[in-house]
């Protein structure tokens, strides 16, 4: 059976942890010593205080907001999508951004982001001189949709 392994980096951390049962992400909180008070407009890199060992080169993990914290606070991901590769044994740790007016204060033990385990195919990379044509074609951004 294929397993994530976790390993707290600090006392305080906490292990992430499935909301429900069909959640398919698990909470991540913020392993932190005092509040960080993220400004409108303004970064903020939030440690987990937890790494992880993914089974093999066949996984990944994705980090994503919490979609109340976006919702309601304008509390999103800095780098919109974060990606732990297989082999990453270093902290996991969340980049924020406050896209709201108003000041957000993240609290000792909050729950700031949710991991995703996902299936990676590791297709070899072939460099060819024509690629097949489709209905589609070059359209994009949009093509598909309300003009």
């Amino acid at each position: 059976m294929e397993v994530l392994k976790i390993k707290k980096l600090r006392d305080n951390a906490v292990i992430p942890k499935r909301a429900t049962e069909g959640s398919a992400g698990m909470d991540l909180y913020a392993c932190i010593d005092n509040e960080i008070t993220i400004e409108p407009g303004s970064l903020a890199f939030v440690p987990t205080g937890i790494a992880i060992e993914l089974p093999s080169k066949n996984y990944m993990a994705n980090i994503y907001a919490r979609s109340g914290l976006g919702i309601k606070h304008g509390i999103c991901l800095s780098n919109g999508v974060g990606v732990v590769d297989s082999d990453y044994r270093g902290e996991v740790c969340v980049g924020l951004c406050n896209v709201s007016d108003a000041p957000y204060t993240i609290n000792v033990n909050e729950r700031i982001a949710q991991i995703v385990i996902v299936p990676v195919s590791l297709m070899p990379v072939v460099q060819v001189q024509e690629i097949t044509d489709t209905s589609r074609g070059e359209g994009g951004f949009g093509s598909t949709g309300k003009k």
